[in-house]
């Protein structure tokens, strides 16, 4: 099982796939990291050599930001909105939807669960007509 920024990636997917589980690498930089590593993006993890990892390893160390420090500074960012009390800093503060999503129906991930008000829905002793 290869070590690389922290994550233990998974021995039987191929190293494309592989590299996907470390937090800030997707599928267009995952081959372009391999690319540069000059790794072959069809080897599963558990066939790496040990010098493919410190390849890999030394290119995304050098060249990327991942993990924890893409956390912090994404983190980071968010604070510095909040701060400045932009829109989108009020939004992030209010705990609502920042990129324009409609609020009045959907947004349930960012609302949480519905909250119950009394005296809404059918009223007692009313009937239809």
């Amino acid at each position: 099982m290869a070590r690389i920024a922290g994550v233990d990636l998974p021995s039987n997917k191929r190293i494309e796939i592989g590299l996907r589980y470390i937090c800030g690498i997707g599928p267009t930089l995952s081959s372009r990291i391999l690319s540069q590593a000059v790794v072959n993006p069809n080897i599963r993890v558990k066939d790496l050599t040990e010098e493919e990892i410190v390849r890999l390893r030394e290119v995304i160390d050098r060249h990327y930001r991942v993990e924890g420090e893409l956390r912090k500074a994404v983190d980071f960012n968010i604070r510095r909105l909040i701060e400045i009390g932009c829109y989108k800093g009020i939004r992030h503060r209010r705990r609502l939807p920042v990129r324009g999503q409609r609020t009045r129906t959907n947004a349930r991930t960012k609302r949480g669960p519905r909250q119950t008000i009394p005296g809404r829905g059918r009223r007692r002793g009313s009937s239809k007509k």
